[in-house]
């Protein structure tokens, strides 16, 4: 892997019809978010070889709108990824580090937050990128990391939702 994606779900609906947080599907807003940080990424020469994503209605929302843009990309849907903690997502990161060049990673905060915030912190990222996220991570946000060849990831941009 020589770039790895972090991405927070788009913005969901408040409720699912079935009363169930793991239902929420992505809100208009959330189709327009997650498209349009598909594009940013796109415009900076990103391709996904492959995906890890949450399982729940929002996170494969997302995703789906970000192939809509991208094309399509072979993924794992998991629930193993609904709410996972920061290193549950590490360590699905490393199991998969060589399905593709560039990883992309849909999952749920705090768990997405915390691993950037991680990721950051163990590459020097500057104080004013790593209290960006350590005070915020909306929803839609990717985070950019170049692997370098001791297999790190470096900070490389962050992309927000307008």
């Amino acid at each position: 892997m020589k770039q790895l994606i972090i991405m927070r779900h788009a913005k969901a609906e408040k409720d699912a019809d079935s009363g169930e947080d793991f239902d929420r599907v992505l809100a208009p807003r959330g189709r327009d978010e997650a498209q349009h940080v598909a594009r940013a990424l796109q415009a900076y020469g990103l391709k996904p070889d492959f995906a890890l994503v949450s399982a729940a209605a929002r996170t494969q929302g997302t995703f789906d709108e970000v192939k809509s843009v991208l094309g399509d990309i072979p993924a794992l849907i998991s629930d193993d990824f609904y709410n996972a903690g920061s290193e549950a997502l590490r360590q699905a990161i490393e199991r998969h580090e060589d399905d593709g060049q560039c990883l992309l990673v849909v999952a749920h905060n705090p768990g997405v937050q915390y691993l950037v915030a991680e990721y950051l912190f163990e590459g020097a990222a500057g104080p004013e990128i790593t209290d960006k996220v350590r005070g915020n991570y909306p929803t839609a946000t990717a985070t950019v990391f170049e692997v370098d060849v001791a297999g790190r990831p470096v900070y490389d941009g962050i992309y927000l939702a307008k």
